[in-house]
């Protein structure tokens, strides 16, 4: 095992459950409560690295991948039997991969997804690329992450990507988008659903001015125009409201989210949007009462078997997006809803209720990050874009945190995309790691430990 660079430090020692973004510092393993966490082991989708990295709850490294892109394609996932799936090969100017590619824990390429779409790439070459970006599931994992319900297996699953394709519809702008596409293929990648965005722009609550807005925004595009930006596509997956005859969360519908217009929908397997949330969160009392939603995050519904199962969990994000007419609030005029803070929400989807939530004055991440149900009803965060990823309890006491440290690699930033905890035993390969609480030491003293 690699250790990696563990320091504590706090010039001001602040208790955890109020502190936000680090509690302290430097970087490494932060603070750790072993008994009042989920322990297992944490994998990181971590930007600006060419792998996958696994650690324990002291961020020891027990296990990395090398040649995988999370950058460019979307998060990594680790599957029982140290099984990894992951995006490979960039496309660096969409943020999108080249290929979907799963390998065993030596390595070994187990299976690949890359025939969708071409691309010129960088030596003005025509290759083959999935265009994959931001998110992919498999129909076995629901939400993507662990469940004491369901075990996914490392083959025999489709698998739903989302992916771009340039698409001109004079119905939104005059100039290409760089359109948002949903496929479901089989094993073998047979291409056996597709969706396009653009088709549906119109069902999308969009008021006229934010149409307009829209249309005018690809004025300034160069090469083709991001103008909903999904950045997260996931099946509902089982859950009691579909049981109860609700079929708009039919297992097998889509969750997207998209960042630029801050607002989360429900696509059915006919193409119909059935569900949706903003963007204009002034709409009805209910979305009134949860807020603005702005430039979300990883929507998806907590999976059977975890606490809070059927609700809706997001990263509400803030900073500023939105389509419209420019309000006050707005940072020079980029986006309609500002906020300088980040929200974690749990909802109810059918009546909207906020069921929990999480947030801080110091906590947040301008893009990326996630959120994650564990099985004692803590819950995983990450807050990507200062690599933080910490554990905090229901009453929102912080009891792990972990702070990336941005010299790995010799890249210029920690920035993470998302991180999951994985139960100890979906990695048989590796022995079991001793667990050592980290506490907060006294206020001025500084305790280094080298690699």
């Amino acid at each position: 095992m690699k250790l990696r660079p563990l320091a504590l430090f706090a010039a001001t020692l602040i208790p955890c459950c109020v502190l936000a973004a680090p509690t302290v510092f430097p970087t490494g393993t932060t603070l750790y409560d072993p008994a009042k966490t989920w322990n297992g082991y944490t994998v990181l989708s971590i930007l600006d690295t060419p792998s996958v990295v696994v650690i324990d709850m002291n961020g020891r490294i027990v296990k990395e991948w090398s040649d995988y892109n999370v950058s460019a394609g979307g998060p990594a996932r680790v599957l029982p039997g140290g099984i990894i799936i992951a995006t490979a090969g960039a496309n660096p100017p969409h943020q999108e991969a080249l290929a979907l590619v799963e390998r065993d824990f030596d390595g070994k390429e187990l299976w690949r997804f890359d025939h969708n779409l071409q691309i010129q790439n960088q030596d003005k070459q025509m290759v083959w690329s999935a265009r994959t970006h931001h998110d992919w599931q498999r129909t076995d994992f629901p939400a993507g992450y662990y469940s004491p319900a369901s075990t996914p297996k490392a083959t025999g699953a489709n698998t739903l990507l989302l992916t771009h394709t340039d698409t001109n519809n004079a119905n939104i702008t005059n100039v290409t988008l760089e359109d948002d596409r949903l496929i479901e293929i089989d094993p073998a990648g047979k291409i056996l659903w597709q969706w396009k965005i653009s088709d549906h722009i119109d069902e999308l609550r969009f008021d006229a001015a934010a149409r307009e807005a829209i249309r005018s925004g690809g004025g300034g595009a160069r090469g083709t125009f991001d103008a909903l930006h999904i950045n997260s596509a996931t099946y509902v997956g089982p859950n009691q409201w579909f049981d109860g005859g609700d079929k708009r969360f039919a297992p097998d519908n889509v969750i997207i989210s998209s960042r630029q217009a801050s607002f989360i929908a429900i696509v059915a397997r006919d193409g119909k949007v059935v569900w949706q949330i903003g963007p204009d969160f002034t709409r009805s009392k209910e979305e009134k009462a949860l807020g603005q939603i702005i430039g979300q995050h990883h929507a998806h519904l907590i999976p059977p078997g975890l606490p809070g199962a059927g609700n809706l969990m997001v990263f509400d994000n803030g900073g500023a997006s939105g389509y419209g007419t420019p309000t006050s609030i707005a940072p020079n005029g980029q986006g309609i809803y500002a906020r300088a803070t980040s929200r974690v929400l749990e909802i109810n989807p059918v009546t909207l209720e906020l069921k929990w939530s999480y947030t801080n004055p110091n906590f947040y991440s301008t893009n990326i990050s996630s959120a994650q149900r564990l099985p004692n009803g803590n819950t995983l965060i990450t807050e990507g874009a200062p690599g933080r990823t910490f554990e905090v309890t229901a009453d929102k006491q912080i009891v792990w945190e972990y702070m990336d440290p941005p010299s790995k690699f010799g890249r210029h930033s920690n920035a993470m995309y998302r991180a999951y905890r994985i139960p100890y035993q979906w990695l048989p390969q590796v022995k079991q790691p001793a667990e050592q609480a980290v506490h907060a030491p006294p206020a001025g003293e500084f305790v280094l430990k080298p690699e």
